[in-house]
């Protein structure tokens, strides 16, 4: 199969361009910057641009059976500042991408959407997908309106589509600036001595899942005729709080931490429901959260 990965040297990106090349299939992977952690692999073929790039991007779909699109210019805690580039860069990027595949005859998107951002403030937990969406920050609205062209494709052109609702991924070679990632911001300030800086009370409940398992479940959905909406996440949420006696529990360092006022698009408790991925992929998510930042913490140290 040959498969296009947008977004395929971030870090998502990259661990499901490990699991297709892995199972022989023919990558492409389009991303407007190399990978920061290691070097190009030689079985991959890479195209480096914008998204916004319509004749690049359309020259990436060349003999391409299956698109996953990873990519996304904003993340929840910046996409309210400029909601117009939001917009820009992810929406109407995606809808000229659904264009193009039209053109280029690629009928199949495996997309991933936001299962933290789409919902809004949960009525049930764990949230299933029939739960309606609400979503209060720019970042989830724009997913919102992706999955709905989506949608359209599919009812217009006959796209076979499968919309991923990721919960919040973390692992090895995910960046740790502080924009998005709590457990990889968390281990590389204690890694450098600096103190955790947490939003609210701590309270805030997140459901995390190792980033080989999600991974694995995209590698799954490529592979499946299966269509529609499923969420993807590990099933379980654990508080900041209880992020922060994970993290007490396997690094043998001090933890200096400290609370900060909280922010308004913050969702309090978000548990994705993940039985019907699991019934649908034949899939299940193993790591547990103690594992996985054992390894996370390990890959962190040995990283120049």
């Amino acid at each position: 199969m040959n498969v296009l990965v947008l977004g395929g040297n971030g870090f998502l990106g990259s661990h499901l361009v490990d699991k297709l090349v892995e199972a022989g299939n023919r990558v492409r992977v389009f991303d407007r910057s190399p990978d920061p952690f290691r070097p190009p692999l030689p079985q991959v073929e890479y195209v480096t641009g914008s998204f916004n790039d319509q004749s690049l991007l359309a020259e990436s779909l060349v003999g391409i059976d299956v698109v996953a699109h990873l990519i996304s210019t904003t993340v929840p805690s910046t996409s309210n500042l400029d909601p117009i580039a939001d917009i820009e860069g992810n929406l109407i990027a995606t809808v000229n991408l659904l264009k193009l595949m039209k053109l280029q005859n690629v009928n199949k998107i495996v997309y991933l959407s936001s299962g933290g951002t789409v919902y809004g403030v949960p009525k049930t937990s764990p949230i299933p997908e029939t739960h309606p969406l609400h979503p209060i920050s720019s970042y989830g609205i724009v997913k919102v309106a992706i999955e709905n062209y989506l949608y359209m494709a599919h009812q217009s052109n006959g796209l076979e589509y499968a919309i991923l609702r990721a919960s919040n991924p973390y692992g090895p070679r995910q960046g740790h600036s502080g924009v998005q990632g709590v457990i990889a911001t968390f281990l590389s300030n204690i890694k450098n001595n600096r103190t955790i800086e947490i939003w609210g009370d701590g309270e805030v409940v997140r459901d995390f899942i190792y980033i080989t398992d999600m991974a694995t479940l995209i590698e799954n959905v490529i592979n499946s005729d299966k269509q529609g909406c499923y969420n993807a996440g590990y099933g379980e949420g654990s508080s900041i709080n209880q992020i922060l006696e994970h993290l007490k529990n396997n690094i043998d360092i001090e933890v200096k931490t400290k609370y900060l006022d909280k922010r308004v698009f913050d969702v309090p408790h978000v548990v994705l429901d993940n039985r019907l991925a699991m019934n649908d992929f034949d899939w299940k998510p193993v790591t547990t959260i103690d594992k996985g930042i054992a390894q996370t913490w390990k890959w962190l140290q040995d990283l120049k």
